[in-house]
């Protein structure tokens, strides 16, 4: 498996289609969650910041993962669109990925990280919460075809 950050031709269209697949078979999502992961991907896409970053996991071309971090302002990131593929879990992947947006972070002078997220995402939660996030806020939301609680973190720098 190979980590870039640097988008080619069809990653935008991939990570949002697998967003769509990957959030519909495993928490019930529906088609409302990909013009919600679509319209930021393609702002961060147009800005091409040097304070922003994305790491894209290939295999033979394919998409299995990706964690962005986008600039909220000049003191707060946000880590986004964090995902793997089934096939690419239990690698050690989600924490490398984790480790470096969280170095990137630290090294381009963010005080503090932020995601959002919601509950019910057993596994998700556990790698953040080992990555130093704590649960600031919550709310409960009608989202994406179901009722959930939305909930946001962060991790101080």
């Amino acid at each position: 498996m190979i980590i870039s950050n640097t988008l080619e031709p069809g990653d935008l269209g991939s990570i949002v289609t697998q967003h769509g697949l990957l959030y519909a078979k495993e928490y019930g999502f529906d088609a409302s969650f990909e013009p919600y992961v679509a319209e930021p991907l393609a702002q961060f896409a147009k800005r091409c910041s040097e304070r922003e970053r994305i790491w894209l996991v290939k295999q033979q071309g394919a998409l299995l993962g990706c964690i962005c971090i986008c600039e909220n302002s000049m003191a707060e990131a946000q880590l986004r669109w964090f995902f793997l593929d089934p096939f690419a879990r239990g690698k050690g992947l989600g924490k490398r990925l984790m480790d470096e947006a969280i170095t990137f972070c630290a090294e381009h002078d963010y005080e503090k990280v932020i995601l959002w997220t919601v509950a019910g995402l057993a596994v998700s939660k556990s790698l953040y919460l080992r990555s130093g996030f704590v649960l600031v806020k919550e709310y409960p939301r009608d989202l994406w075809g179901k009722s959930l609680l939305e909930q946001c973190y962060e991790k101080l720098l």
